[in-house]
């Protein structure tokens, strides 16, 4: 088990500093002439599973209290202290007796389409300081946007205004391997998360993609990986920590509230500030992947079948190609060898010749000497993503280029066919490729025991409007499947009482190959294309909805109002906003993209 102590590390030449500039600073109340980057002070000490007499207990409780003590009174000086208003960047100020230049706090998402540029930022490292920051925010009604670890492609942490990340309060609080819960500080990495884990016999659920993501965003934003009879990550929360503007730090569970557990379990960072979660975890276990390429038809006659027998299903369709890559995963008991070769039929220089001829035959036709070239040398070290990238980057909107660039992928994926074994957050995770835009929405395929085949027409709808349309639409369209979620705001929730919902999450994608300006505009112009066309023909035939890390905020008025209406309604809207009146009445939790999906109408008192 881990201690959930701390330990306060500061001078007392530094904590007298502190406070004289607190006290010079309640004096002057003038304006703070620099951004605030405010860590602070204190340090969470290490876990440790040693236990102590209670004499010695006793007193480190007592120590540990005054210590608190002089955490909020400091905490409360900072924040006071830097939450007046600020002028421009770049100027000079003295902190203690040091002075230093400081700048905007610039936090962009992971492929650059979104990005904020904030004088507040503000990393606490425990619980008593994140309440600081928040009551003060509060009663000072300053912005202070939740922001993880900035990787929703919609920037949905991000603002201008001011944001508090918990990437210093990262600690893994307590395992329990009887009930299989872990317990842990909402600024923990899932792969932080798993690494401690693994040690206990234990692993997550499930997984997505990546496992960057701080497992407070992980959960707010409703992330899922894929298994038809396992639900989105907000469902697998037990219980969590929520510190509010408005009422102070909630303990939620299905015990303790549980209308407003639930509302929060997915609550787009707009309810509070989640700071611990405790999450149903999972037996480690090892998975045997099976990767193989087939076509529409083999789909439509096999999908059924493979949805009900594999544990975890995916497909890579590769669009104006007849291919599709099904990825299959299923649990290895404990000793079981599998009878499957592990070795692959081709070599991986086997499987990228037909990426690495196709680009030797652009770049000669785009450089008219071998001096813009890929060596041989770099050619050979690129992955698949890589040079997938560097091919798109020659003509990323000429459909024709892009169909070869599709078919070189989709012979690169028939030369990777085979078996293999690993940890299940090893297999689950995939190369997502490089910077890019991405839409993806969720939408209900009837149950586990009798799919609709709603999600393969679908698919079918997409693919056919690529061709019609003429986009230049590169691969893979993916597609994932997962159980309904009791998360009243999740994409995946369902208002039917059975537990074998099924749901398919598909995403559509144009990649941002190249640093030119000029380029990427029209890239974003034509996925924008891609997207709205999708979106007008599809999506309400299919009771479709983004994913809330994926939903663009619509520029036009008109645009706006159609998403807004469409939302109120799928979700308890009315709800939402109420729960957000009463715990956040300044609004300071929210930004842009929450303020325009749900605009608060009427202002409300707290």
């Amino acid at each position: 088990m881990y201690s959930s102590s701390s330990l306060v590390r500061n001078s007392r030449k530094h904590v007298s500093r502190l406070l004289h500039h607190l006290t010079n600073s309640l004096k002057k109340k003038h304006q703070h002439p620099y951004p605030l980057v405010l860590r602070f002070s204190s340090a969470a000490a290490k876990p440790s599973s040693s236990s102590s007499s209670a004499a010695a207990a006793a007193a480190s409780s007592t120590l540990g209290r005054y210590l608190g003590y002089g955490v909020l009174l400091l905490g409360s000086g900072l924040a006071t202290y830097y939450f007046y208003p600020y002028p421009k960047p770049r100027s000079r100020a003295v902190v203690g007796d040091d002075e230093e230049e400081h700048e905007e706090h610039s936090v962009a998402n992971w492929s650059g389409t979104h990005e904020a540029r904030t004088k507040v930022y503000i990393q606490p490292e425990s619980l008593e300081e994140l309440e600081v920051v928040v009551k003060l925010a509060n009663d000072r009604k300053q912005r202070i946007r939740p922001v993880g670890s900035g990787l929703s492609p919609n920037g949905l942490g991000l603002s201008d205004e001011g944001m508090v990340n918990l990437a210093l309060m990262d600690r893994i609080l307590s395992v329990d391997q009887d009930t299989k819960r872990v317990t842990v500080q909402a600024g923990a990495r899932v792969e932080q998360v798993v690494a401690a884990l693994r040690s206990h016999g234990l692993t997550l659920q499930n997984f997505a993609s990546i496992k960057e993501q701080q497992i407070g965003g992980f959960i707010q934003v409703g992330a899922h990986g894929t298994g038809a009879k396992i639900a989105p990550v907000d469902d697998h929360v037990v219980s969590l920590k929520l510190v509010t503007p408005g009422k102070g730090t909630l303990e939620l569970s299905r015990d303790s509230d549980s209308d407003l557990f639930y509302l929060a379990r997915c609550g787009l960072g707009a309810l509070g500030v989640v700071a611990e979660v405790t999450l149903q975890c999972a037996s480690a276990h090892k998975l045997l992947e099976k990767s193989f390429v087939t076509n529409m038809k083999q789909v439509q006659k096999n999908h059924k079948k493979w949805l009900q027998e594999n544990k975890h299903l995916r497909y890579m369709w590769i669009p104006d190609t007849d291919t599709v890559v099904v990825v299959q995963c299923n649990p290895l008991t404990e000793g079981q060898v599998p009878k499957e070769s592990m070795s692959h039929k081709y070599s991986e220089d086997e499987r990228l010749s037909a990426a690495r001829t196709l680009y030797r035959e652009v770049a000669a036709k785009f450089f008219s000497a071998p001096l813009g070239h890929l060596s041989d040398e770099e050619l050979f070290s690129l992955s698949f993503t890589e040079l997938r990238d560097k091919l798109l980057a020659f003509d990323p909107l000429n459909k024709a280029h892009v169909i070869k660039v599709n078919q070189a992928e989709a012979e690169y994926w028939k030369k990777s066919e085979g078996f293999r074994v690993g940890w299940s957050d090893e297999i689950l995770g995939f190369d997502c490729g490089g910077q890019q835009w991405v839409s993806e929405i969720c939408f209900p395929v009837g149950k586990i025991q009798k799919p609709d085949l709603q999600d393969i027409k679908y698919i079918e709808q997409v693919l056919k409007l690529i061709k019609k349309q003429n986009i230049p639409a590169p691969a893979p369209i993916e597609q994932r499947w997962t159980a309904s979620s009791k998360s009243p705001l999740s994409p995946a929730s369902s208002s039917s009482t059975s537990s074998d919902a099924l749901y398919s999450w598909v995403g559509i994608i144009m990649y941002l190959p190249t640093i030119d300006d000029d380029q990427r505009a029209a890239i974003t112009k034509s996925f924008f294309e891609y997207r709205k066309a999708t979106q007008q023909q599809l999506w309400d035939s299919f009771s479709a909805f983004e994913h809330w890390a994926k939903i663009e905020v619509a520029a036009d008025t008109e645009s706006l109002s159609w998403v807004q209406e469409r939302l109120r309604k799928r979700f308890p809207v009315e709800s939402f906003q109420r729960a957000r009146a009463e715990l956040d009445p300044n609004n300071i939790l929210a930004n842009d993209v929450v303020d325009c999906l749900f605009p608060r109408l009427v202002s409300t008192e707290a």
